[in-house]
């Protein structure tokens, strides 16, 4: 995982390997005025028992049970990014997100990694959802 750096003006935190960390709130800033398509790398298990973002694309970096490879991802990935807009990854906690937007970098598209997934960080009692993450910032989801 990449250490914490400096935002810098635009609120991009530089990184290695893709262009770069942005907060839950900007990535929802650049989604609701078009800049960004919001791709959501979490498993199709996690959107349906944690809960998801309505109008996210679903492209899973890992497929559960296992967590294998997703085979289709380079293809999905390359299909959101086509139209040359920044594509914005969410995992749970900002860690599957940051090797997704390295593979996308490499397949020639400009992603970020979303700070804190859509979970964040565990707490003291080991419970997510409680000190970060997009929930907890109050950024829109919902659950089936």
């Amino acid at each position: 995982m990449n250490a914490p750096q400096t935002p810098s003006p635009s609120g991009v935190q530089p990184a290695t390997g893709y262009a770069g960390d942005i907060s839950p709130d900007l990535a929802w800033a650049w989604v609701q005025s078009g800049e960004a398509e919001l791709v959501d790398v979490r498993s199709d298990a996690e959107r349906a028992w944690v809960g998801f973002v309505p109008g996210a694309h679903a492209l899973a970096w890992k497929q559960w049970p296992g967590m294998a490879m997703n085979p289709a991802f380079d293809a999905g990935v390359q299909a959101l990014g086509a139209g040359g807009k920044k594509l914005v990854l969410l995992c749970r906690s900002g860690v599957r997100s940051i090797a997704a937007a390295q593979r996308a970098n490499e397949l020639g598209l400009e992603a970020y990694n979303i700070l804190e997934g859509f979970e964040g960080d565990p707490d003291g009692n080991a419970h997510r959802g409680l000190t970060g993450g997009w929930r907890f910032r109050g950024l829109p989801w919902q659950q089936n």
